[in-house]
């Protein structure tokens, strides 16, 4: 069936400021710079980064770079081009094993606590979702890279949300999941146009409204309107020495994104400066502001400093550019068939992509999110409805 988003599920022509490929640039230049704007601020407390640079306003890295943030959002970016909405655990479980468990690893060996796992569990032979049982399957590692689910399934959260499951069913369980999920729905709407209210609705409407995940989302946005303080203390867990809580690092992304009511500066800078898992944080408020107001509301001086990836985590996609996956998800999603059938995959690999991966059979973890978006994702025209406060 057609799936739904939340109002304005399709946006007059009039309505739009910018196309869907604008916007979809727009989602991933905003996670790049995001991230690079975020990373020196990765673990630190507000008071910490005041002491070093005041309120941070702009790079303070003398050679800014997207971390492994926009690396494993480029490698998601790149496999879901090629198989698009027929991608099967299989097919993720193949290509973390040739693009990354395989291959010597760059000096961050793997990324976060939740990539760590997964690469030992990989190497040891386990196969999904066994890989994922690893003590950090609840982290933001899943949020960082779904951004490129929302872009390719622009209008259509519960589509966006299904695939990101399956990305993550290598790596993450629980919240994990629902942290990709509601972050990857919310791109989707806001690449679709739609506004802030109805952005953070799509992200409540993909995971369950008991879940950890959806409490602290709901608190973050229900103080955005008070700043960026409030919003870190509605939702950080005092004392936790770790900073990449999925929960956590989604709502704190989302808070910063509401409480800038969309603005791309805006919402970056609170991201930042609120600390934690800064890069994160910023790479996923980031995505979001950048899919709702499109590649030009990102000031020139943060784009043009962002450049193909390093390969710095993760060799394999070093050279690749997030622009140059926007460009790719773009195209697979205006080729997919008109119907809801699963797009069949492309014939022969584009260029850019990386080589395709054994094929295998298997599925995602999802649930039929489909069918969950047509009862749950109610148009909105107010903001939140009230089954979601």
């Amino acid at each position: 069936m057609s799936s739904m988003v939340c109002t304005p599920s399709v946006p007059a022509p009039e309505e739009r400021a910018s196309p869907l490929p604008d916007r979809a640039r727009g989602a991933l230049l905003g996670l790049a710079v995001g991230d690079a704007l975020g990373a020196p601020a990765e673990n630190m407390k507000p008071s910490e980064i005041r002491a070093r640079w005041g309120r941070i306003t702009g790079y303070v890295a003398e050679r800014p770079a997207g971390t492994d943030d926009t690396e494993y959002a480029i490698f998601s970016g790149l496999l879901l081009a090629r198989h698009g909405s027929a991608l099967t655990t299989a097919h993720v479980e193949a290509a973390w094993h040739e693009w990354i468990a395989d291959r010597a690893e760059g000096p961050f060996k793997g990324a976060g606590f939740s990539e760590r796992g997964t690469l030992e569990n990989l190497r040891r032979g386990l196969a999904a979702p066994i890989s994922a049982q690893h003590r950090h399957a609840w982290s933001d590692g899943l949020a960082m890279r779904a951004a490129p689910f929302g872009v390719f399934a622009a209008g259509r959260p519960a589509e966006a949300a299904r695939l990101v499951a399956i990305d993550g069913s290598v790596s993450h369980e629980g919240e994990g999941i629902y942290g990709g999920q509601a972050v990857a729905a919310g791109v989707a709407a806001a690449t679709a146009g739609a506004p802030p209210t109805a952005v953070v609705a799509a992200a409540l409407a993909v995971v369950p409204d008991d879940s950890w995940t959806a409490r602290s989302l709901r608190r973050a946005v229900s103080v955005a309107h008070r700043g960026e303080r409030a919003v870190r203390s509605a939702v950080v867990i005092g004392g936790y020495p770790w900073t990449d809580l999925a929960p956590e690092a989604v709502a704190l992304a989302f808070g910063a994104y509401a409480a800038a009511d969309g603005d791309f500066r805006e919402a970056v800078l609170t991201a930042v400066n609120m600390g934690r898992d800064a890069d994160t944080t910023a790479a996923v408020a980031g995505a979001l502001a950048g899919a709702t107001q499109g590649e030009a509301a990102i000031p020139r001086e943060w784009a043009t400093a962002i450049g193909p990836a390093r390969g710095s985590c993760l060799p394999s996609m070093a050279g690749h550019h997030v622009l140059e996956v926007a460009e790719l998800l773009t195209s697979a999603a205006e080729s997919r068939p008109a119907t809801s059938a699963p797009a069949s995959r492309p014939t022969g690999p584009h260029p850019c992509t990386p080589a395709s991966p054994p094929a295998g059979g298997g599925g995602g973890r999802a649930g039929d999110l489909e069918a969950r978006e047509a009862r749950e994702l109610t148009p909105v025209r107010d903001g939140i409805s009230e089954g979601q406060r």
